[in-house]
C-alpha cells in the first residue's frame, strides 16, 4: 500500500448528460472512484437511474448553492423565495460570494432536501461533498458538518481548506472535530485545472505531485463531448481531462507519482461500523 492515497472524484454529476456517461465509462475503467452528484441540476434524473441500475457506483452528493453558467441555471429544490437563495431571476446565484447571504435555515433545509431527495431517488449515498465550496464557506459550515453526522455520511473537509476560506484556526477545530468521529482525514484538495483549455499529461503529473503522504481529494470534473461545449466556456478542459484519464495516461502518471486511488464508501461503511 502506498503512503500516499487520492480519491479521485468526479464532481458535477448530474449537470450535464456528457458528465454522466463519462462517470459510469471513467469508473469502469478504474481510474476514477467515486463522484457527487447535484440534485437541482436537470440531468440528476439520469443519474439517479443510473445509480439505481448500478449500485456498485460511489456517488455522494454535491450540495449545491449556486448555478455558475451564464446561459445554463437550476433553482433550489425548496421553491423561489424572499430568502436570500436565488437572484432576482429565481435561480440559484451564479457567484459563491452572493450565495454565502442566503438565509441560513433557508439554506439548511435546502441542503437537507438535497439530500434527501438523492436517497429517495434511490442512490446510495457514500458522502458528502461542496459545488465550489459554498457550504465549507463560515456561514454554512456546521450546517455541513451537521447534515454529515445526521445522515451518518463522511464530508469532505481537506486540512488546508482554511488557507482559501481565510478561516485557518477555526478551521482546524473543525478537522478534529470530524476525525474525532471518523471521518477521513484528508490532508490536501487538488483540483482540475481551470483557466487550462488544453491540459496535457504534463498538467496533470504536476498535479499529482501535490498529493502529500497520507489521504488526499482529488475534484475533477471529466466530461463526455456533446452538450457540455453548449453552456460551458471551459468544456475544452472537461473533455480533455476525461480523454486523458481513459486513454491510460492518468494511471500511468498516478503509478509513477507513487499515489494509490481509493474511494469513498469504505470510508462510509467504517464510520456506520
Amino acid at each position: 500500500m502506498s503512503n500516499i492515497q487520492l480519491v479521485v472524484h468526479h464532481d458535477d454529476l448530474g449537470a450535464s448528460h456528457g458528465a454522466n456517461l463519462a462517470f459510469v465509462e471513467l469508473a469502469d475503467l478504474g481510474v476514477v472512484t467515486c463522484g457527487s452528484v447535484m440534485v437541482p441540476c436537470p440531468w440528476f434524473p439520469e443519474m439517479a437511474a443510473i445509480c439505481r441500475d448500478r449500485p456498485d457506483l460511489d456517488v455522494g452528493v454535491h450540495l449545491t448553492l449556486n448555478a455558475e453558467f451564464a446561459g445554463f441555471r437550476w433553482r433550489p429544490l425548496t421553491g423561489v423565495a424572499t430568502n436570500g437563495l436565488t437572484d432576482t431571476d429565481g435561480f440559484m446565484w451564479r457567484r459563491v460570494q452572493d450565495a454565502r447571504h442566503a438565509d441560513v435555515a433557508a439554506v439548511e433545509a435546502e441542503l437537507r432536501r438535497q439530500v434527501e431527495t438523492a436517497l429517495a431517488a434511490g442512490i446510495d449515498v457514500t458522502h458528502l461533498d461542496s459545488h465550489m465550496g459554498t457550504v465549507t464557506m463560515p456561514e454554512y459550515v456546521e450546517i455541513y458538518l451537521r447534515l454529515g453526522e445526521e445522515f451518518r455520511l463522511p464530508v469532505v473537509f481537506a486540512r488546508d481548506v482554511g488557507d482559501s476560506a481565510g478561516s485557518g484556526p477555526a478551521y482546524d477545530a473543525i478537522v478534529e472535530r470530524l476525525v474525532a468521529r471518523g471521518n477521513p482525514d484528508f490532508q490536501r484538495f487538488i483540483m482540475s485545472p481551470f483557466g487550462n483549455l488544453a491540459p496535457d499529461a504534463t498538467t496533470y503529473a504536476g498535479i499529482f505531485r501535490r498529493a502529500v503522504p497520507g489521504l488526499n481529494w482529488g475534484a475533477f470534473h471529466f466530461a463526455q463531448p456533446g452538450d457540455i461545449e453548449m453552456y460551458s466556456d471551459d468544456a475544452p478542459m472537461r473533455v480533455a481531462e476525461y480523454e486523458l484519464f481513459r486513454s491510460g495516461r492518468a494511471q500511468e502518471l498516478l503509478d509513477a507519482a507513487g499515489v494509490e486511488i481509493i474511494g469513498m464508501r469504505g470510508f462510509r461503511d467504517a464510520m456506520r461500523a
